[in-house]
């Protein structure tokens, strides 16, 4: 369908400002024109400044890993959309596992902040995925058509344009375990049927959805080589230059 290959690096709460800048500097060397693939590397927030100055003349694009559903007040700890456009930021994921199992995420309050970042321009990379309990009880189509339904709730096809969704099945997620490229294509298939038969046929072939799950340099090519998986959100290997440099390599 014409969909561009996109790789995220979700590099977690890892890396102080000085070490950021330095491993940004590296894929800059190593990605800075790559046109494969668009690529975004998504920090701490502490860490934005010292990436965006790291990647500056690349084609390398700067990410954030939350934003708040309002844009001021008392909401401590928190960053609104305003001030990640502010630090540069063109991307930002909403929703992941990690997110929803220690913080207290919901299908409802990743549609607010889905609707946050859209009203502040930002591009969402919005996460959904079933546990290991879930897959093994066979519901793993029903827990995802619930958070894909309960995140984009609301919103009109043309408001999702710029929309990424990532499918991260929770039991592959720093576990060294991947989906089979099989297991991954049949629920980024269902995914995409499912945009169509809510938004349809235009928005579901453009959006483009990610896998993310243990992504490495060695399962990479394999994965991406799925018809409807559009690109990966990696974690751990996107904190090794080398690791995530074959990663987007293997788009092309």
């Amino acid at each position: 369908m014409g969909r561009r290959p996109f790789i995220a690096g979700n590099w977690k709460m890892n890396k102080t400002p000085d070490e950021a800048k330095a491993l940004a500097a590296e894929l800059k060397g190593t990605l800075g024109g790559v046109s494969s693939a668009d690529v975004a590397l998504c920090p701490t927030f502490v860490c934005l400044h010292a990436v965006r100055e790291a990647i500056q003349g690349s084609k390398l694009a700067l990410g954030a890993q939350n934003v708040h559903w309002e844009k001021s007040g008392a909401f401590t700890g928190e960053i609104s959309g305003a001030m990640l456009k502010a630090c540069g930021v063109e991307y930002v994921i909403i929703g992941h596992s990690e997110r929803r199992q220690y913080f207290g995420e919901t299908d409802e309050t990743v549609n607010k902040r889905l609707k946050a970042a859209l009203a502040a321009g930002l591009k969402p990379i919005v996460c959904v995925g079933e546990t290991l309990g879930e897959r093994e009880s066979g519901v793993t189509e029903k827990v995802v058509l619930r958070q894909v339904e309960g995140a984009l709730q609301g919103f009109t096809a043309a408001e999702l344009a710029t929309l990424t969704i990532a499918y991260e099945p929770v039991w592959a997620i720093g576990t060294g375990k991947t989906a089979t490229p099989e297991q991954a294509q049949e629920v980024h298939a269902f995914i995409r049927q499912l945009l169509r038969d809510r938004w349809g046929a235009g928005m579901a072939d453009a959006c483009r959805i990610q896998y993310g799950g243990s992504v490495n340099a060695e399962n990479a090519k394999t994965l991406l080589g799925q018809p409807d998986i559009d690109g990966a959100l990696v974690g751990g290997a996107s904190l090794k230059t080398a690791d995530f440099t074959k990663i987007v390599q293997a788009v092309g």
